[in-house]
């Protein structure tokens, strides 16, 4: 590990010494020493850590050392070390960049070694946060976030690329379950924008009277509860992506406010008359058709179209064909690494049966499903038998069961119904129909050809 790298400038060689002795007692810190502006700017390109920049040099200002350093290396920390106490020339170059104003005084040594341990921490706290940026960044590269290789999801990878390579906005469509947040993820975490905060919100999990506040934040007491200023999620993204998901859930009053800020680039606290510019890259999701939400006067037109840019379909897992398969695999792979065992093979029994299976959960009940099997598994091997969903129903074959059209409509709302526990509101959303269809399902078991969406 490199040291920290500390240059002091001082033209009084006994100061100068007195003040390396003392920084140098710690054996972390690499100490080099310079008696005049022009020597110091001559070694800038080393880009030490720390500056320790006597104010009154014989060859040049304090300030206009301390310009110069800032223009070459925003990221150098100027430490100034005067004899003068004037406020005002302290202010001043605080408010140029310098980090710290120190006066020189019978304890300089405790406040300047003080000083430059706090600015040590603060750059190992930044290195780690830097690491632990680029560790996100391969997490959510393309080949490591998203898994598959059929054509459907090749599709998906080229829409991400060009939606990396650009600032506009995004909606993402899919079914539940099919990874519109990994999307969004991994379209963030690959562009320029990807040191800068990643904010999910939910809009169907919030209720409908918190959601502003939610948003856009709110000042102490601006109603019952309010105990705190609070800082919205648009703030919280300036300079990021906020991602909207389920936004099609989104109340149509609050849908007018969020095309006002959308517009406008500002906010407005709840309870406040202030406005805050705010820039942060907006993704949506829904697993709604938004253009049928706006023709049923559930969504307002004109956001519709000021969200409108670049729409990526995440297809459902049925329609992935072999990447079934790599994602059982994959999540076998990781479950078993997470928990210290060794992977068992997947049977081609059991490989038949996760292929023959609709998945409404998507990719998200495949993950369940095969880490149960590595539970239910007595073996270096899973079996059919291990292989277990939730709704004990397999995909049958249209073609060559017998059944007619309404009669395969009755057998799948049916087995939705049972998966909801007969909630008729849950299933009818997850199918995306009309109540009345399931109605008529349940009283006749013979649903029209016609639905009333």
């Amino acid at each position: 590990m490199s040291k920290f790298l500390v240059y002091i400038v001082e033209d009084d060689e006994w100061y100068r010494e007195l003040l390396a002795h003392n920084l140098a007692l710690n054996p972390d810190y690499e100490i080099k020493k310079f008696d005049s502006a022009k020597s110091l700017l001559k070694e800038l390109d080393k880009n030490p850590h720390v500056v320790t920049l006597d104010y009154r040099l014989p060859d040049m200002e304090g300030e206009a050392v301390l310009q110069k350093i800032k223009e070459f290396n925003p990221s150098i920390e100027v430490i100034i070390v005067s004899e003068q106490e004037k406020i005002e020339t302290a202010v001043n170059l605080l408010n140029l960049g310098a980090y710290d104003y120190i006066v020189k005084s019978k304890n300089i040594r405790d406040k300047l070694l003080n000083t430059v341990n706090n600015i040590r921490k603060q750059a190992s706290l930044q290195a780690r946060v830097e690491n632990l940026q680029e560790e996100v960044q391969k997490k959510y590269s393309f080949e490591n976030s998203i898994i598959g290789s059929s054509d459907s999801i090749k599709k998906v990878f080229g829409l991400i690329e060009k939606a990396v390579s650009n600032n506009i906005s995004v909606t993402i469509t899919g079914e539940t379950g099919t990874g519109k947040e990994l999307v969004a993820k991994a379209i963030h975490y690959n562009s320029a924008r990807k040191k800068n905060p990643f904010v999910p919100v939910n809009v169907a999990a919030i209720p409908k009277e918190l959601i502003e506040s939610e948003l856009f934040g709110h000042e102490k007491g601006s109603f019952t509860g309010a105990n705190y200023q609070r800082i919205g999620k648009f703030e919280e993204a300036d300079k990021g992506t906020l991602f909207l998901d389920e936004i099609g859930e989104m109340d149509l009053t609050l849908q007018a406010k969020l095309l006002r800020v959308l517009q406008e680039k500002e906010v407005t606290r709840v309870g406040s008359n202030k406005t805050l510019k705010i820039d942060c890259r907006i993704i949506v999701a829904t697993h709604r058709n938004l253009l049928q939400e706006v023709k049923n006067g559930k969504f307002r037109e004109d956001l519709y179209f000021r969200l409108f840019g670049l729409t990526i379909d995440i297809p459902p897992l049925r329609q992935r064909d072999k990447d079934i398969i790599i994602l059982a695999k994959y999540f076998i792979e990781n479950f078993c690494s997470e928990n210290d065992k060794e992977a068992p093979i997947l049977s081609n029994k059991a490989q038949k049966k996760l292929l023959n299976y609709t998945y409404p959960g998507n990719v998200r009940e495949l993950k369940s499903v095969v880490e149960l099997a590595v539970v239910m598994s007595n073996s270096g091997e899973i079996t059919e038998d291990d292989i277990n969903f939730s709704n004990n129903e397999e995909l049958y074959d249209p073609p060559t069961d017998g059944l007619t059209l309404k009669e395969h409509t009755n057998r799948i709302i049916k087995l939705y119904l049972k998966k909801h526990k007969d909630n008729i509101k849950d299933a009818a959303k997850e199918l995306d129909i009309g109540y009345s269809t399931i109605y008529r399902v349940l009283k006749n078991e013979k649903p029209d050809d016609d639905d009333d969406e």
